[in-house]
């Protein structure tokens, strides 16, 4: 998601975010039946028919692995995110809890939901960080935005350069 003309994989899929596995699964199998190749004809109706195929099972082998679908979702997020949206408060990365059985740092939100950022999430921001060629840069935007799972909060989680990360 992070170039602006890549699709919405879940809409290629005619999901939504919030669909299972097996529903996800489903909606595929019905389109890989409608598009595959082999039951469409020749012409240019085929032509389409085969990009929308290849589409659909790139959406597929996307969002049906459990790694590479949550790595789309925070994706997703990110650009959601990069909207003008407010930040209602700042977090260091060592204030909020690690839960080791999802990897993932969680903070709770005063509506009684929480924010939760992937271990990954923390390690590529701050190997972007570092690796970063301007100095104010890496001062203003070592930090991930993370949207409450609840309510429409938002925090601006700001990583330490002297933070022990969770294994």
């Amino acid at each position: 998601m992070s170039d602006p003309d890549q699709k919405d994989l879940y809409a290629v899929l005619g999901a939504r975010p919030s669909d299972s596995l097996q529903q996800l699964r489903l909606r595929y199998q019905q389109l890989v039946l409608k598009y595959h190749p082999d039951r469409l004809g020749g012409g240019s109706s085929s032509e389409s028919g085969v990009k929308k195929f290849l589409e659909v099972d790139a959406a597929w082998k996307i969002l049906s692995d459990q790694t590479s679908r949550r790595h789309y979702d925070m994706k997703r997020r990110e650009q959601e995110l990069k909207q003008d949206w407010t930040v209602d408060s700042t977090v260091y990365l060592q204030d909020m809890t690690w839960d080791s059985d999802e990897c993932e740092y969680t903070y709770c939100c005063r509506c009684g939901g929480r924010f939760s950022v992937s271990k990954e999430e923390v390690e590529q921001q701050h190997a972007e960080s570092i690796l970063g060629d301007d100095e104010v840069h890496k001062a203003t935007e070592s930090g991930v935005l993370v949207c409450c799972d609840t309510c429409s909060l938002t925090i601006f989680v700001t990583l330490n350069e002297n933070i022990q990360m969770s294994k």
